[in-house]
């Protein structure tokens, strides 16, 4: 099958092309960009006044498949990643069982190429059954094909066992994705501890509890070598510690969810749940480093965080009701609108840290770049198209969004994923 894209504002990190120029995919791989393209194709797309990037790769999704699909699934979640312009998602192990054996990790490949729209990588446990106890079959796992190593919803406490899995995670090229939490500074906390929570009544989550973390887990990148990936960091120290590792020229990166850089605890609705997420909504100033963060590139990538739930689950107090919110639909919309359109960032930087980057750090050769010959996965996005955010049309089977009715701009037009347009936008433009 061809392809042509015309007229759009190819932005391409890998190699470093910003202009108005065609793109013409042939079967499953880019074909040739140039100024102009005369080609007769199966499928032509005028994407004039819109940015053509390469396809979105999320670093961080909760797909809950097996064990917990009344939330997501592999076909539902893939539908909303290819809706929301990404055309690979990095599926984090904390299903039901754990994703700690490479059977399990057989399980989702196979699923996926049965019913998936786009690339679906499934991250393994740390651990066996996520108990911080005794090391998961990781050799088998990366051998079963995982690209990474997390214990995504919780950090390993014992900091021996972690270490021990970092060592492995070195010797076998592959980063570790880091939840940072000390359980033991929780006490039950459901929402950020500031004026806000005491405001509502409720426990909050200090700072520390994700920087003491941070801050061992990067002293460990040190010692052992292996690649640390910081997941949705939210406070303004986090921030210092990835630039101060930086610095020292340490093998970690670090990405920051839309909602975080969006959201303070100032705009939570009291005993709203869509607003309760774990890292929580910290306040204006974590916020604002967190912005200056993307900006100076000491984060590398936006990942979503993607975290489905029933209405019923959430549909409950504060304290008792699950964290998490979807974002899989919303992370394009949210970019550009609090930080590309303000210049914030430039839509080169918004390509890095959505695809290019997340590309780099699972060795993806073939991924996020729009170099000829590389995997036909691209976007197509009009960044000037206004809109409403209504979580009704979701193809998640998640709805939980504290982003329902928000005017937002950009929207995606088009996805393709290994040269097959996976999502097409059919709604009629606002006027």
């Amino acid at each position: 099958m061809k392809i042509l894209i015309k007229n759009g504002r190819i932005i391409d990190p890998d190699s470093k092309l910003d202009q108005v120029a065609d793109l013409l995919i042939e079967n499953d791989k880019i074909a040739s960009v140039e100024e102009k393209i005369d080609s007769s194709a199966d499928y032509e797309i005028d994407a004039k006044g819109c940015y053509v990037m390469p396809g979105l790769i999320d670093l961080h999704v909760h797909l809950r498949d097996p064990g917990l699909t009344h939330k997501e699934d592999i076909m539902t979640g893939a539908m909303a990643a290819a809706r929301g312009g990404v055309t690979t998602v990095v599926a984090m192990p904390n299903t039901k069982p754990v994703m700690d054996d490479p059977s399990r990790v057989a399980y989702v490949y196979n699923k996926a190429r049965e019913c998936a729209k786009v690339n679906v990588l499934q991250v393994g446990a740390i651990t066996k059954g996520m108990k911080g106890e005794e090391l998961s079959d990781i050799e088998g796992m990366v051998k079963a094909g995982i690209p990474a190593l997390s214990e995504d919803g919780k950090s390993v406490m014992n900091a021996q066992l972690y270490k021990e899995a970092m060592i492995r995670a070195e010797k076998l090229n592959i980063p570790v994705l880091a939840h940072c939490e000390d359980i033991n500074l929780v006490h039950g906390g459901c929402m950020n501890e500031d004026e806000n929570s005491r405001k509502f009544g409720l426990p909050g989550i200090t700072n520390a509890v994700e920087d003491c973390i941070v801050a061992r887990d990067i002293l460990l990148s040190k010692e052992t070598g292996c690649h640390l990936h910081l997941c949705h960091c939210s406070t303004a120290d986090s921030v210092e510690m990835l630039r101060q590792a930086k610095e020292q020229g340490l093998p970690v990166t670090g990405e920051v969810c839309p909602h975080h850089f969006t959201l303070s605890s100032d705009d939570m609705v009291e005993g709203d749940t869509n607003y309760k997420m774990n890292p929580p909504l910290r306040t204006r100033k974590d916020l604002e480093a967190l912005r200056q963060g993307l900006k100076d590139d000491i984060f590398d990538v936006i990942s979503t965080d993607h975290a489905p739930h029933s209405a019923e689950e959430k549909s409950t107090t504060m304290q008792k009701a699950p964290f998490g919110i979807v974002g899989l639909e919303t992370s394009v919309p949210l970019t550009i609108t609090e930080l590309v359109d303000p210049g914030i960032l430039t839509p080169m930087q918004m390509a890095e840290k959505m695809s290019y980057n997340p590309a780099g750090i699972l060795h993806l050769e073939n991924k996020g770049s729009l170099r000829p010959g590389k995997d036909a996965d691209v976007v197509v996005i009009d960044p000037e198209e206004a809109y409403t955010i209504d979580v009704n049309t979701f193809v998640s089977k998640g709805k939980n969004s504290p982003f329902h009715g928000r005017n937002v701009k950009g929207k995606v037009k088009w996805t393709i994923c290994g040269g097959m347009i996976v999502y097409e936008d059919k709604e009629k433009k606002n006027d």
